[in-house]
């Protein structure tokens, strides 16, 4: 019998599996807090933001099968949808609001409407592309590689609970690295101070296993990284020192501080190229337009939302109309200077935007594993901006924090896209209800843009964001950008320069001029240590085989990144307390 089995004590009527559950949703904000605040903290410090999916996957098993006991693998991928929706925010978030702090305007503005326009910009991202899952994965069949790994991780039960003991152990043993390294204030290693080298070498190691975990999670695809940055300090400047090319200060004194060469030199040039990468990568994506009205076209005629797991198509529109009007309203309540035109000029824009990118970035996800998303929010701010200068222009305050208002909204509603969809591979593979699914993303959007803008405020009051501590490369990018096209003072030759580096890198491969770049951008110290983390996935995939690292190596990786980044988060909250 399919429904019923006979026991001892009579028949055992068994129902449909838990799926959207109220405890798949509250374990799903649970994990989707850690996660966000976690890879929020290793997005400021290093640049890079990791998918938070299969972090999710791993933990929801522990709590869910490990404390719980509840066996229903679809509740468990909720769960994980959950969490990681939360989390879609750490990105979208990260790319764009920290631009405001750098430039100075971060008393400025609203946090309630900025916050309150990454919500509704979260769920205008949901709603845009749900109608588009039939096609890009039941008739399309788009791979998203990132999709197909939770699902291995949800049909392997056992394994999935020994991998988060392994995530929770490593993260414990991270936190109290840190804390220590925190206690007695050493944060670098200067290995090599006593060796007699040129200071311009830069032989200084970041103590950080939250970088080593990132490296390694990243792999190969994190070799770039470590070649920009051994690029600039170990072939640059000796190069400069050959040739007695280095810059000089106002007694005409040779400047060979690393960090001040990083300064003068390196950053602006990685900045450019962050931005020449980005360019390019949009420029990659065009080709996707075509695909994704095709994608639309066959979805409409198939009416493929209208079936009873789905949600329906009306939310599409629904949706465009929303997205209008609450885009609108926030351009005209982030600043006075806005007024009604700009408003809804930007309000159009940001429209579109959402439903063209979303719809590229989630094919291109789906196709590559790789998404534009930086590239794609330099863009959408920087057409905001000069829709700000139309009419007789405003000034610089208010038409940056307008622009980059509606910017994080649109930047946080492309993430959603991206993640929905990768989700919703994962449960088309495991035999998931897609509309429980919409739903539970629906669920954790919300949560995300608090978190985020929290934690964004926590770390600028306790260190500031641009600086040494919490570099924040795409936001510095992003800032250079609204620099450059408000009139300020940057050095745009090396920024052209680093530009036209970046985009050729990226022509030779998507995405190599945006890592590259970061290499040059971020201090040597931190290229050190993530070299450390490559080497270690080198070495165990080549000594051990793939397999052990993605099943044990990647969960310790992960509770490196979640140790320190929770630590640190802790720190800046203590640093904030004692300040009074």
């Amino acid at each position: 019998m399919s429904d019923q089995q006979i026991s001892a004590t009579g028949p055992i009527t068994r129902g449909a599996y838990p799926e959207l559950t109220p405890h798949a949703v509250i374990v799903g904000y649970f994990l989707g807090v850690v996660l966000a605040i976690s890879i929020g903290y290793a997005s400021l410090k290093l640049g890079f933001s990791i998918e938070g999916s299969e972090l999710a996957a791993i933990l929801g098993f522990g709590i869910l099968r490990g404390l719980l006991r509840r066996r229903s693998i679809v509740e468990n991928n909720v769960t994980q949808t959950v969490a990681s929706a939360v989390n879609g925010a750490s990105s979208g978030m990260m790319f764009s609001v920290p631009a405001i702090f750098i430039l100075g305007y971060g008393t400025d503005f609203n946090p309630y409407v900025l916050t309150f326009g990454a919500i509704a910009g979260a769920f205008l991202g949901i709603a845009f592309i749900i109608p588009l899952r039939k096609q890009m994965i039941d008739y399309e069949r788009l791979t998203y590689p990132g999709g197909v790994a939770v699902a291995s991780i949800l049909k392997s039960p056992g394994a999935g609970i020994s991998k988060a003991m392994m995530l929770v152990g490593a993260m414990l043993v991270s936190g109290l690295v840190h804390f220590i390294s925190l206690y007695f204030g050493v944060e670098n290693w200067h290995l090599f101070d006593q060796l007699g080298l040129p200071d311009y070498l830069n032989g200084t190691w970041y103590l950080s296993l939250m970088t080593i975990g990132v490296a390694f999670i990243a792999g190969r695809g994190g070799l770039a990284f470590i070649i920009g940055g051994f690029v600039c300090y170990w072939v640059l400047a000796p190069l400069l020192d050959l040739t007695n090319s280095f810059p000089v200060d106002a007694a005409g004194a040779a400047i060979t501080d690393p960090n001040q060469l990083r300064l003068m030199l390196f950053r602006p040039t990685g900045i450019g190229m962050l931005i020449g990468g980005a360019i390019i990568g949009v420029i990659f994506a065009l080709p996707l337009i075509k695909s994704a009205i095709k994608s639309m076209q066959s979805a409409a005629k198939k009416d493929s939302a209208m079936s009873k797991d789905e949600l329906p198509i009306k939310m599409l529109y629904f949706a465009v109309v929303g997205a209008a009007i609450l885009l609108g309203v926030m351009a005209v309540t982030s600043a006075e200077e806005v007024g009604l035109i700009r408003g809804l000029m930007m309000a159009v824009l940001g429209t579109l935007w959402i439903w063209m990118a979303g719809i590229i970035l989630s094919e291109a996800i789906g196709r590559t594993n790789w998404s534009p998303l930086s590239g794609m929010t330099l863009i959408a701010v920087t057409l905001l901006i000069m829709i700000t200068q139309t009419f007789g222009g405003m000034e610089t305050g208010p038409a940056i924090v307008a622009a980059v208002t509606v910017g994080a909204a649109t930047c946080v509603a492309m993430s959603q896209a991206t993640d929905l969809m990768l989700d919703l591979k994962t449960g088309y593979l495991v035999g998931a209800t897609p509309k429980q699914q919409q739903l539970g993303q629906f669920f954790g959007a919300w949560l995300g843009p608090i978190v985020i803008i929290i934690l964004i405020f926590t770390l600028d009051k306790a260190f500031g964001l641009g600086g040494d501590e919490f570099p924040a490369p795409q936001g510095q990018a992003l800032a250079s950008m609204v620099e450059g096209i408000t009139g300020g003072d940057v050095p745009t030759e090396k920024y052209v320069a680093g530009a036209v580096l970046g985009g050729l890198l990226s022509l030779l491969q998507a995405g190599l001029g945006i890592t590259v770049g970061l290499g040059f951008y971020l201090p040597f110290n931190i290229v050190l240590t993530y070299a450390i983390g490559t080497l270690i996935r080198e070495v165990t995939d080549r000594t051990k085989g793939k397999s052990w690292s993605d099943s044990k190596g990647i969960p310790i990786a992960a509770g490196l990144i979640v140790g320190e980044a929770l630590v640190g988060v802790g720190n800046a909250v203590y640093v904030i307390v004692q300040a009074g």
